[in-house]
């Protein structure tokens, strides 16, 4: 089972590398790459789960109806994608579920953070997909953390996937610099060690980010983005549905391994 995820957010990855964007323009490049998303996913036949962020949703009430009524997961990415309070969890929660209509069970801490789980707890959700864990430079140091599915404050955790022994991530970052014979060569190990795979990306990825006065973002980011990376993408999905491979919106994942759990207590 193949589970992505797409963080819907205000696109403020600009932000980090000296640059300033317009609000408008944050919305308007994540709405795009959101609808280059559901374009593929629709044509692919699949589920997956948009992970948003209560202010983008609440500024783009279009996109998230939209989202839900193709039948695919709303779960949250926290109330502001660069500011975080423990009442976000909650706030953002309690947004989402009135904006889309739906549950949100699913929680993402923005750029895969550290996030009290006794928080996530009681803010209601029952599963919590914020854990990469593997090691990169001044972003994750969480070699110490479960490859797979494990439970925390009665959250269920689902780290997102990373190569068996060495812990290659298989996030979104691979996905653009990577040749993708050694993707689908390191997805296929992890598939079999661990029956699953748990990947995400960003809308503003399926969008140009070769823009460097506007944007600023590095080269390693830019690359294989807009156009080239929906027909890596769409590569991707074709190549593991050759192999018989489902894919499945988290949440749904999620309720599977909680009805089994509570079977084996």
């Amino acid at each position: 089972m193949i589970l992505l995820g797409f963080d819907v957010e205000e696109f403020d990855l600009p932000f980090e590398y000296g640059k300033s964007l317009p609000f408008n323009e944050q919305l308007s490049i994540s709405t795009t790459g959101t609808y280059s998303i559901l374009a593929m996913l629709k044509s692919a036949n699949i589920k997956a789960t948009f992970f948003c962020t209560a202010n983008y949703a609440i500024n783009q009430p279009d996109v998230i109806a939209r989202i839900v009524s193709e039948g695919h997961e709303i779960a949250s990415h926290g109330y502001y994608h660069s500011e975080f309070k423990p009442e976000h969890l909650k706030q953002s929660k309690l947004a989402l579920e009135q904006l889309s209509g739906t549950e949100v069970t699913g929680f993402r801490m923005a750029r895969m953070m550290p996030v009290d789980e006794a928080e996530i707890q009681k803010a209601g959700y029952t599963y919590n997909s914020s854990i990469n864990p593997t090691w990169i430079p001044g972003r994750y140091n969480n070699f110490g953390k479960p490859r797979t599915w494990f439970y925390d404050h009665d959250v269920l955790q689902i780290p997102a996937s990373v190569s068996p022994v060495i812990r290659f991530p298989l996030f979104w970052l691979s996905f653009h610099n990577l040749p993708m014979p050694l993707i689908k060569s390191f997805a296929a190990a992890a598939y079999r060690k661990d029956g699953y795979l748990n990947l995400y990306f960003h809308p503003w990825e399926f969008t140009d980010l070769h823009q460097p006065d506007r944007f600023g973002v590095p080269g390693y980011v830019a690359k294989n983005s807009g156009d080239a990376f929906v027909s890596r993408i769409k590569n991707f999905i074709e190549w593991a549905q050759t192999k018989g491979w489902q894919f499945a919106r988290t949440g749904d994942f999620a309720d599977g391994v909680n009805e089994k759990t509570l079977v084996l207590k």
